[in-house]
C-alpha cells in the first residue's frame, strides 16, 4: 500500500565489477610472482575495501549518509563513496512527484448525511534530511494526515457544498496539508477530490428534487410567456379601438392567411363579421375562389 523508499543496497553492479577487477589483477601478480601470498591477500582486502566503499544513487535521489549512527550529509546523485564499517547508508530519499490515493468512508457531513469520498494528493520532498530524520515513515505518514484532514474538511461542509465547491475544497485541503507536511520537508502540491459518493435513498430524493424544480421552472416561464402575450394583445386591443379600418385591414388579413391553402376551413364569430364587415368579404373571397375552379 505505501511505496516505502528503498533500504541500503550493499552490493551495486559497479562495485562488484571494481572487485573482481582488483582481484583478478591481483591473482595475475601473484601469478607472475611478483608478491608473496600476503600481498595477493592485502590486494584482495584492498579490492573488498574499495568496493564496500562504492555507493550509485538515481538522478532523482539523495543518499542519506549515517557515520556510527550520526548524520554527516547527503550523498549522490551518482557515483559516491563512504568509509565501510563506520559509515552506512541508512535510505535512498525518493525526490520525485509523487502521488497517493486517500479516501474518507461513511463520514457525516455539517448536515448529518454519511459519504463516501475519494481524494488524491501530489506531494514531493524538497528536503531530504528533514525527511529522514523528522519523521520515521513519511509515506505513512503523508497518508493518514490527509486522510485525517480530509475527515476533518467533510465535517465542516454541508453536502451541497461539498458537490458544487469541489475545486475550492481540494484548494483548501491542499493548504491544511501542505502546513503539516512542511516541517518534514515535504510540500503537498495538489490535491484532488475524485468522487463523492452519496446513499442511494438519497441520490433519489435528490433527483426527484430537480426534477420538480424543473418542472416549477418550466411552470414560471409558462406563466411568464402567457402574461407576456395577454400584455401585447392588451396594447394591440388599444391601437384597433380608435383605428376600425386597421381593424378591418387585420380582419382581412386573418381571412387570406386562412384562405390561401387548398381546402382550409376559417371558423369566424357571428360578431367579428358584423364588427369588421368579413360576411361581405368571406363571400367575395369565396365566389373569387369559384371562378378560379370554373375556368380550370
Amino acid at each position: 500500500m505505501f511505496d516505502e523508499d528503498r533500504r541500503e543496497i550493499v552490493i551495486n553492479p559497479v562495485a562488484v565489477t571494481v572487485f573482481i577487477i582488483i582481484v583478478v589483477l591481483d591473482l595475475g601478480l601473484f601469478l607472475l610472482h611478483l608478491y608473496n601470498i600476503v600481498g595477493a591477500v592485502v590486494g584482495v582486502i584492498i579490492a573488498a575495501f574499495v568496493a564496500a566503499s562504492m555507493r550509485i544513487a538515481g538522478q532523482w535521489e539523495k543518499a542519506i549518509v549515517l557515520r556510527m549512527g550520526k548524520f554527516i550529509g547527503l550523498r549522490g546523485p551518482g557515483l559516491f563513496f563512504i568509509v565501510p564499517i563506520i559509515d552506512r547508508v541508512y535510505k535512498y530519499i525518493d525526490q520525485r512527484v509523487r502521488v497517493t490515493d486517500f479516501k474518507a468512508e461513511e463520514t457525516l457531513t455539517m448536515d448529518t448525511v454519511p459519504v463516501n469520498v475519494d481524494a488524491v494528493v501530489y506531494w514531493m520532498v524538497w528536503d531530504a534530511e528533514k525527511a529522514a530524520l523528522e519523521v520515521k515513515e513519511y509515506v505513512r505518514a503523508v497518508y493518514y494526515i490527509a486522510q485525517t484532514s480530509l475527515r476533518d474538511t467533510i465535517g465542516k461542509h454541508d453536502l451541497a457544498d461539498l458537490l458544487q465547491n469541489r475545486e475550492k475544497i481540494a484548494a483548501t485541503l491542499q493548504v491544511n496539508l501542505d502546513e503539516h507536511t512542511n516541517p518534514w520537508g515535504i510540500t503537498c502540491q495538489t490535491v484532488g477530490i475524485k468522487d463523492i459518493v452519496i446513499p442511494s435513498a438519497l441520490a433519489d430524493a435528490m433527483s426527484k428534487q430537480a426534477q420538480a424544480e424543473r418542472e416549477r421552472q418550466a411552470r414560471i416561464i409558462l406563466g411568464t410567456a402567457e402574461t407576456e402575450i395577454a400584455e401585447k394583445f392588451a396594447l394591440a386591443s388599444q391601437r384597433y379601438q380608435d383605428n376600425p379600418v386597421a381593424l378591418q385591414l387585420r380582419g382581412m388579413n386573418m381571412l387570406f392567411e386562412g384562405l390561401k391553402e387548398k381546402g382550409s376551413l376559417v371558423i369566424v364569430p357571428s360578431s367579428a363579421l358584423e364588427s369588421m364587415n368579413l360576411g361581405a368579404i368571406g363571400g367575395m373571397a369565396a365566389l373569387a375562389k369559384t371562378s378560379e375552379k370554373e375556368k380550370s
